[in-house]
C-alpha cells in the first residue's frame, strides 16, 4: 500500500502498490525452547543502513534531505515530530503617517513552525496600553512562497536567523531563536548565526524624548481612584491674612487641603477678646481658582454655549448647542504643588501667606517631593506698624464716704450696680484660719495702758476683730472692743479716687505698733497656732523667715562676735569646745538687742529661740501593765480566740520567719484579724512593744502581749483609751531655753575669744552655763525635785 507523504492514515489516502506481488501473513505464534506461545513482541525500530536508530527529529517530507535516496527514516512525520515546534523571534515595520519624527513602528512577533505538518503561525506578544490590536497575526496554516515559487510552501530551509521572509505582503526579519531550534538545526547540518538585537523604535524614541523634555508632566488622575487612595488624608497649613487697615488686624488661618478631591477649606482661629465670634469658616470647602477677576454676573458663565438663536418670542425659538464649546475658558485651580511655606495664595482677592505645616504634611512633602526645609515664618503683629496702645488708668470719681469703696466703684462702672464679688477660692482655702495676737493699748491715760486685748485676724476675708480681756477691779468691762471689719492702713487720703490699702496678715508680728480706729496697739504675744502658721509660711511672713533672720544676724555680727558671746555667757568661758551651752530667753534676747538694736524685732527673736530651743518633748506616759490590762479586758469582753489564725497570717506574710516586722504590716494585721481594739488602743499597744534599731516591732512580744491564757486576770475598770489610758500632755514649744552652741554652729562665724582661767568659768553640771537671772529658777527646780524624791521614799 502506498501513502500520501505527510498525511495521517485516513480513508482515501492509501493506494495499492502494483509492483508488489508477495503478501506474507505475519506470524502470531512463536516456538521458544519447544513451547508455542503468542508473539506479542513489538516490532523493532527501523534502522538505517549505518546501523543507527532512526532519529525522530528528522526533517519532514518536502524538505531537502541530507540522507541519500532510499536510506532515510521510514516513520511518518506526524508521529516522528509530534509536539516539536521551532520558535523564531522576528519583527516587521509598520508605516506611520500621523506621527512626526517617527516614519515607522517596530512590531515584535514570534514565528512558530510546526514540524509535524509544516504549518506556520505568527503571534505578537501583547503590550499594555500600546493602542494596537495584538495577539495572533497569522493563524496556523501552510504558507505559500512568493512568486515565481508560489506553487511551493515554506519549509524549514526558509527560516533562519538574519533572514527576511515575506508572508502575506509583510516582510519579517528573523533575529533570534530559542535553544531547541538552534540545536535542531545544527543537528540537521544547518548553520545558525548569532542572535541579533531589535532595531531602535523611532516612536519610542519620540515618546521618551517628550517625557524627558517635560519638566512637570501632567499626571493623569482618575477621580474615584484618587478618592480611594487619599480618602481621609488632609494636608494642614498655618497661614495668615494681613488685614492691617485702619480697623483691621492680622487674621490667623488654617488651610485644609483634601487629597481625595483636591478641594481647599480655610478656617479662622479667633483670638481671645478680638471681638470676632461666631462661625470660624473663612472659605467653605471647594476647589480654589488661581485667578480672580471679580464675581461673575448671573448667566455670564454657562456650562454650554447656544448658537444660531432664531425667533422673536419664546414660541418660535430655534437654537443649537455648540459641540466645541466655543468661548469656554479653562480654569486653573490650586493643587498641592502650589502650597509651600512662604507661598501666597489668592483667596478671592485676599493674599493668604502660608507660614507652617503640621507633622503629617511635612512627612507627605518629604516623601513625595523630597522637601527637607520646613522652617516656619514669623507672623506679623499689629505692633509692627502701630505704636503700642497703652490703656490709660481709668480715673473714677473720689470716694464720698457713703458705704464702702467697693460699693462706690460699682456705682461708677455700671448703671445697675452689683454687690462686690468676694474671693470664694480664698474663702474656702482659709476658712476658720485665725491669727490671734495679744496686745496692749498705748495711751496717755495710765489706766488704758494696763488693759489687755486680743486681736484676731481672719485670713479668709482679711478682716480683724478686737476683744478685751476682763481684768478684775480694773473698771473696764471685757468683751468685744471692735467689730469684725477691714481696717485701712493709716496715712491714706480718705476721699480719693485711689483704692485704699488695708491691713494684711504680714503687717502683724510681735513687737509691732499699729493704729486701729484711732487707737494705738502694741503686739506683745501670739498663740502657738499663730506662731506655727507663720513659721510654716516664711515666704509670706518675713519676721518668721529663719534664713532671712540668720542672714541679717550674720551680716550684723561679722565683726562683733566677741561682744555678743560675752553678753550671752560669763567672761572667760571657752565656747569653742564641743559641749552644749544653754542660755535663757532673756539673756539671748538682751544680747541680740544690745548688738543689733532696733534692727531686729521681738518676733524674729522668738522665731530664733523656738528653732534653737533646748527643751525636749516629754516621754510617753504609757504604762505597759495598764495597756496590757486594757487589751486583755477588751479581748475577754469580745470573746476573741483567733490567736492561732493570727499566727498563721503572720507566717503567710512573713515566710522567712523574721523576728521583726514593720509597723505598717503589724497595724494592718491587727485591723485585718478583727481584734476588738479601738484605734487609740492599737496606737498605745504599738507604742509600748519592743522594737529593734530599725524601729520594727517584735512579733513574739506582740503574740505574748495578747495571750490571755498567761495572765491572771483583769483588775482594771473600763477607761477612755483616747485620754485616760495614756495621758498625752501636749508639748508647748516656747523656747524658754536656747541652745547657744547650736545657734553659733548655724551662724558659722569665728568667735575670736580671749582665753580665760579655769576659776573664771561658772559651770553648772557638765555642759550648762546660765546667767544669774536663771540661777534662782534652777535652784527652785532642784528643790522641788528633791522634795518629790523624799515623798516617794516615805511612801515606799
Amino acid at each position: 500500500m502506498l501513502r500520501i507523504p505527510g498525511m495521517p492514515l485516513l480513508p482515501g489516502t492509501l493506494f495499492r502498490d502494483v509492483s508488489k506481488g508477495h503478501y506474507p501473513k505475519p506470524q502470531s505464534l512463536l516456538s521458544i525452547q519447544g513451547l508455542s506461545m503468542l508473539n506479542d513482541r513489538q516490532q523493532p525500530a527501523p534502522i538505517d543502513p549505518n546501523g543507527d536508530v532512526v532519529d525522530i527529529s528528522c526533517p519532514p517530507v518536502g524538505a531537502s534531505s541530507i540522507y541519500p535516496p532510499r536510506s532515510g527514516p521510514r516513520m511518518p512525520p506526524w508521529l516522528a515530530y509530534d509536539k516539536k515546534v521551532l520558535c523564531f523571534s522576528a519583527y516587521f515595520k509598520q508605516t506611520l503617517q500621523e506621527v512626526y519624527h517617527a516614519p515607522y513602528l517596530i512590531r515584535k512577533v514570534k514565528i512558530y513552525f510546526y514540524l509535524e505538518d509544516g504549518t506556520l503561525e505568527i503571534y505578537e506578544p501583547r503590550v499594555d496600553n500600546s493602542g494596537i490590536v495584538q495577539g495572533c497575526v497569522v493563524h496556523r496554516q501552510r504558507v505559500q512562497k512568493t512568486p515565481p515559487c508560489d506553487n511551493e510552501f515554506m519549509s524549514l530551509n526558509d527560516l533562519n536567523i538574519d533572514m527576511t521572509v515575506q508572508i502575506f505582503d509583510r516582510q519579517y526579519h528573523i533575529i533570534d531563536c530559542d535553544q531547541f531550534t538552534r540545536d535542531f538545526l545544527n543537528r540537521r547540518g544547518i548553520t545558525v548565526p548569532d542572535s541579533m538585537k531589535f532595531p531602535c523604535d523611532p516612536s519610542n524614541s519620540v515618546g521618551n524624548r517628550e517625557h524627558l523634555g517635560a519638566v512637570n508632566p501632567i499626571e493623569k488622575k482618575h477621580a474615584f481612584a484618587q478618592f480611594l487612595k487619599y480618602d481621609r488624608q488632609i494636608l494642614k497649613f498655618q497661614a495668615y491674612w494681613d488685614d492691617r487697615t485702619e480697623f483691621g488686624d492680622v487674621r490667623k488661618l488654617e488651610i485644609c487641603y483634601y487629597l481625595a478631591d483636591d478641594t481647599i477649606e480655610i478656617k479662622e482661629a479667633h483670638i481671645r477678646n478680638s471681638g470676632r465670634d461666631g462661625p470660624t469658616v473663612f472659605l467653605k470647602r471647594a476647589r480654589l481658582a488661581r485667578e480672580f477677576n471679580g464675581l461673575l454676573l448671573p448667566g455670564q458663565m454657562t456650562p454650554i454655549t447656544l448658537l444660531n438663536v432664531l425667533g422673536t418670542n419664546m414660541r418660535n425659538v430655534r437654537y443649537c448647542v455648540d459641540p466645541l464649546n466655543t468661548g469656554n475658558k479653562d480654569i486653573m485651580y490650586y493643587s498641592e504643588r502650589d502650597l509651600q511655606i512662604g507661598s501666597v495664595i489668592n483667596v478671592y482677592g485676599r493674599a493668604v501667606i502660608i507660614t507652617e505645616l503640621d507633622p503629617f504634611t511635612q512627612q507627605y512633602y518629604r516623601q513625595r517631593y523630597g522637601v527637607q526645609d520646613f522652617s516656619p515664618l514669623a507672623i506679623p503683629t499689629r505692633s509692627d506698624v502701630c505704636t503700642d496702645y497703652r490703656q490709660k488708668e481709668r480715673i473714677l470719681p473720689p470716694y464720698n464716704g457713703w458705704g464702702s469703696y467697693e460699693d462706690s466703684v460699682g456705682n461708677c462702672l455700671s448703671v445697675e450696680p452689683k454687690p462686690p464679688k468676694t474671693d470664694f477660692k480664698k474663702f474656702i482655702k482659709f476658712d476658720r484660719y485665725v491669727l490671734r495676737f495679744g496686745a496692749k493699748m498705748l495711751s496717755t491715760i495710765k489706766e488704758n495702758c494696763e488693759r489687755i486685748f486680743v486681736i484676731s485676724y481672719y485670713l479668709s476675708d482679711d478682716t480683724l476683730q478686737i476683744q478685751e480681756v476682763a481684768v478684775r477691779n480694773s473698771g473696764f468691762l471685757g468683751g468685744e472692743f471692735m467689730k469684725r471689719t477691714r481696717i485701712e492702713l493709716p496715712g491714706q487720703e480718705k476721699f480719693s479716687y485711689k483704692q485704699p490699702q488695708y491691713y494684711m496678715p504680714w503687717n502683724f508680728f510681735i513687737g509691732s505698733t499699729m493704729s486701729l480706729k484711732d487707737f494705738i496697739f502694741h503686739l506683745v504675744s501670739a498663740d502657738e497656732y499663730t506662731l506655727m502658721f507663720m513659721e510654716h509660711h516664711p515666704e509670706q511672713f518675713i519676721h518668721a523667715n529663719l534664713s532671712a533672720i540668720m542672714q541679717k544676724i550674720r551680716s550684723a555680727l561679722q565683726n562683733r562676735m566677741s561682744e555678743f558671746a560675752g553678753t550671752c555667757v560669763p567672761d572667760g568661758y571657752n565656747l569653742e569646745n564641743k559641749r552644749d551651752v544653754f542660755v535663757s530667753f532673756e539673756s539671748f534676747k538682751g544680747a541680740l538687742i544690745g548688738v543689733l538694736g532696733k534692727v531686729i524685732s521681738d518676733h524674729e527673736i522668738i522665731t530664733l529661740c523656738r528653732h534653737f530651743s533646748a527643751e525636749q518633748t516629754s516621754t510617753s506616759g504609757c504604762s505597759r501593765v495598764n495597756v496590757k490590762a486594757a487589751a486583755h479586758l477588751e479581748l475577754k469582753r469580745a470573746l476573741w480566740n483567733a490567736r492561732d489564725d493570727m499566727m498563721e497570717h503572720f507566717h503567710h506574710i512573713n515566710p522567712t520567719n523574721q523576728p521583726f516586722l514593720p509597723e505598717s504590716k503589724v497595724r494592718s494585721t491587727l485591723r485585718g484579724c478583727r481584734l476588738p481594739f479601738s484605734l487609740e488602743l492599737i496606737d498605745n499597744i504599738l507604742l509600748i512593744l519592743n522594737r529593734n534599731e530599725c524601729n520594727e516591732i517584735e512579733i513574739c512580744d506582740l503574740m505574748n502581749f495578747i495571750d490571755v491564757s498567761c495572765s491572771k486576770g483583769c483588775d482594771m475598770p473600763p477607761v477612755n483609751h483616747a485620754f485616760e489610758l495614756c495621758p498625752k500632755i501636749p508639748f508647748q514649744h516656747k523656747g524658754r531655753l536656747v541652745n547657744l552652741s547650736c545657734f553659733l554652729s548655724k551662724l558659722n562665724l569665728p568667735l575670736n575669744l580671749s582665753s580665760g582661767t579655769e576659776s573664771g568659768k561658772a559651770m553648772m553640771g557638765d555642759a550648762r552655763i546660765l546667767p544669774p537671772s536663771a540661777t534662782e529658777e534652777l535652784q527652785l527646780h532642784n528643790d522641788k525635785k528633791q522634795n518629790d524624791q523624799n515623798n516617794m521614799n516615805v511612801k515606799n
